[in-house]
């Protein structure tokens, strides 16, 4: 008997989100100083920074244990990704991409935080003085996977549950 595909076949796209996340940040940090902007365009610079909290830099000042605690939360949500990815099937593309971005993206910061301490972030976008959070590829990756799991769930996830 053959068994199913599932939405394992897409762990391929992780590991090309983890390998250009973390090559982005060691061009990064190897060419840019430390909190120097480099405009790229008028709403867009290239800033080096280092987060050494979670997104836009929740408990940043929180003393150290935050490093070990957003550690552990990524490894139980990506150990949750990879089940739900192995009970997903492979037919189901969109959630299947979604979960491998998300996936991806977490990993990607997840090996920031415990081999550096801290994220590496070099995206900055502002306009006329307001200033979004500095970001990274692997945050790109968590908010356009995340986009996706909310876009299977409003419009897909109720055709695929009539097919069946």
């Amino acid at each position: 008997m053959v068994k199913p595909r599932t939405a394992l076949s897409w762990l391929w796209l992780v590991v090309v989100v983890i390998a250009l996340d973390l090559f982005t940040k060691y061009q990064a940090s190897t060419l840019l100083p430390y909190g120097v902007p480099h405009p790229q365009l008028p709403v867009f610079d290239l800033t080096l920074l280092h987060n050494t909290g979670a997104a836009f830099s929740f408990l940043a000042q929180a003393g150290g244990w935050q490093r070990w605690f957003f550690a552990l939360i990524a490894i139980v949500v990506s150990t949750v990704l990879l089940i739900w990815m192995a009970r997903t099937s492979y037919q189901q593309r969109w959630l299947g991409i979604g979960l491998a971005l998300v996936l991806g993206g977490a990993l990607g910061n997840l090996y920031d935080r415990v081999v550096q301490g801290y994220v590496i972030d070099f995206i900055s976008l502002h306009y006329n003085g307001y200033y979004f959070p500095a970001f990274n590829l692997a945050d790109t990756a968590i908010t356009i996977g995340a986009g996706m799991l909310i876009i299977d769930m409003l419009w897909f996830s109720e055709t695929s549950h009539k097919s069946k």
